[in-house]
């Protein structure tokens, strides 16, 4: 018991913890211990040696795929006070194992509850706003842990399988329920918010008020787990008021950015470009062509001529542009989620983090010009497919259909076991397509869509709509406290791609010993460009990627390194409102010593 403390005292002692990881590691080597106790079964609860983590991580990944959830829970426990969390890429393959335990399980309770909740349309979409849109955020969760694991050896394969099938078993079964019931209730759902009402219900009465001035920020593809991550950003800050709306069909860009227009609920129609439905399509705001965004912000100023501005929101965070004072509407417009899920679905992920570190951004830039009161809204929502096996493609319907997305159609035809149909104006569709079409199930027209949007689905078509209300920021000023960051005692080489850096706040002010301190962590190269983030879970907030720390604090942080950088970079702790900077150090990268 004496030795056995005394070790426990020595790992767990943050002063000593390199050095014995360092001597632990040696010993193991010059002993042989892994080869030596291959065939060992049973080597107890304690993991004084880096082989004993691997032997236990092993058993983790088999109660994993055998459904043993109480012994996985009995692992993970045990695990959290392992000195071997110390060491990043330890600690990302069991973030991804308790993010999978997390998925799986939320996916197993929600699949036993849905019966209850499925009587009706309404009771469903009320579901899923409480409810299922949990396992969403969970699963995104996961695929960040995932996509943060650099597994060359896909050991921890069975695990990914498992979640990811768990997953797709619960959005199949809720898919073809909401599906059905769009035939029978039709869309948008009655006594609810369509977003084509959203700026005249909303925008428009607070631009009547004398001296507001307001900001529309349009944000493109942001789902409603994902608001629901943007308020508990901004909820400390600010006064939010966040409600569910219910997309245009079809839930693309094209109609979706068009109805957020004002007057889009009476006047926004879908005709063709030409005689056929081969043609393509253009989204109209009465006689007015709104497919483009010059077209759509053209809309804005045709009503509110010098009043009105627009911008993109990375333009306008990273340039630090200042709105004239005489501008009372500025519509803010955001494209990178789409714009990374269309284009590199598989490391999507880690951008939607970044882009609502831009929304907070912009937010408190606005704030500071004396803007009022912010609306967020979107255009329409997305699934994240990376859960597809083969076979899930939806064979094309028959008729006279433009496709739309590879999700849904528009058109005329005949409906099959395949897919739901009903007539267009029964989905809220106004214009000259007489009916719509799409898959019954969470499939696309095409193989190997490992995201996608333009359908029929919950998680495509229940969307955010925020409104924020300005006021007194509460983050505590640098001069307040003393951030540092260290690596390894001052070593000024990273030797792994997942590198843990200390952060510690220190503060002679009692009036700021009860502050918390949010810091967002990011690696920087000479250029500017993040090429590395604190990895999401444990003491990083997963919707923020910051920590929170009060001063006396410390704690040690994994930071993500971009695969294909090397050279050297900054670390940086900076204010996540304003990208002030707190703290640095100046590193390079040495992977060849690994």
């Amino acid at each position: 018991p004496i030795i056995e403390s005394i070790c426990d005292s020595l790992r767990q002692d943050l002063r000593k913890q390199e050095d014995y990881i360092h001597n632990a590691e040696k010993i193991e080597r010059d002993l042989e211990l892994e080869h030596i106790c291959e065939t060992v079964v049973d080597l107890g609860v304690r993991d004084t040696f880096p082989f004993e983590e691997r032997t236990f991580l092993q058993l983790a990944i088999k109660a994993v795929d055998e459904s043993d959830i109480a012994l996985l829970n009995e692992i993970l426990n045990r695990h959290k006070v392992s000195v071997w969390t110390n060491r990043g890429e330890n600690l990302t393959q069991w973030d991804l194992v308790a993010a999978a335990k997390s998925l799986i399980e939320s996916c197993a309770d929600l699949l036993r509850q849905l019966p209850e909740h499925s009587a009706n349309q309404a009771a469903l979409l009320d579901f899923y706003l409480a409810h299922l849109r949990e396992a969403d955020r969970l699963q995104r969760e996961f695929e960040q842990s995932v996509t943060d694991y650099f597994d060359v050896h896909d050991l921890l394969k069975p695990v990914i399988i498992k979640a990811r099938d768990q997953y797709r078993q619960l959005a199949e079964k809720v898919q073809i329920l909401f599906t059905k019931q769009l035939e029978d209730t039709g869309w948008p759902p009655e006594g609810r918010l369509y977003n084509a009402d959203v700026f005249d219900e909303i925008v428009a009465p607070k631009l009547q008020a004398s001296g507001q001035r307001v900001a529309y920020i349009m944000v493109d593809a942001l789902r409603f787990e994902l608001g629901l991550e943007l308020e508990k950003q901004l909820k400390d800050e600010f006064e939010i008021t966040l409600r569910p709306a219910y997309a245009c069909l079809p839930s693309i860009t094209l109609i979706g950015m068009a109805s957020l227009l004002p007057g889009a609920g009476k006047n926004l129609a879908i005709h063709k470009k030409g005689t056929s439905t081969s043609d393509g399509m253009v989204p109209m705001l009465g006689d007015i062509p709104v497919g483009t965004v010059p077209q759509r912000m053209g809309v804005f100023e045709k009503r509110y001529g010098s009043r009105f501005a627009e911008m993109r929101v990375d333009n306008f965070v990273d340039d630090h542009y200042e709105f004239d004072m005489s501008v009372e509407l500025a519509v803010l417009r955001s494209v990178e989620i789409d714009t990374q899920f269309e284009n590199t679905p598989k490391t999507a992920p880690s951008v939607i983090l970044r882009e609502l570190k831009n929304l907070r951004v912009a937010i408190s830039m606005l704030q500071k010009q004396g803007f009022n009161q912010v609306v967020i809204a979107t255009d329409h929502g997305f699934f994240m497919n990376r859960q597809a096996v083969e076979g899930d493609v939806c064979p094309k319907p028959p008729g006279d259909w433009l496709l739309t997305h590879e999700r849904i159609a528009l058109g005329s035809g005949n409906s099959d076991q395949h897919h739901f149909t009903m007539p267009a104006n029964q989905a809220g569709i106004k214009g000259e397509f007489s009916q719509l079409t799409g898959p019954s199930t969470m499939a696309a027209y095409s193989k190997g869509k490992l995201y996608f949007h333009g359908g029929a689905s919950l998680q495509e078509c229940v969307v955010p709509v925020m409104e924020v209300k300005l006021k007194a920021q509460t983050q505590p000023t640098a001069q307040q406290a003393v951030i540092t960051l260290n690596y390894k005692k001052g070593a000024k080489s990273i030797t792994s791609r997942r590198p843990i850096v200390e952060v510690s706040v220190k503060s002679d002010d009692m009036f700021a010993q009860a502050e918390n301190f949010e810091i967002l962590l990011e690696a920087q190269n000479k250029a500017g460009d993040v090429i590395g983030e604190a990895k999401v879970g444990g003491v990083v907030n997963a919707a923020t990627r910051t920590v929170s720390l009060q001063p006396g604090d410390s704690q040690k942080v994994t930071i993500i390194m971009d695969d294909d950088f090397e050279g050297s970079f900054v670390i940086k702790a900076l204010n996540p409102n304003t990208l002030a900077e707190f703290a640095y150090i100046k590193l390079k990268t040495n992977y060849l010593d690994m």
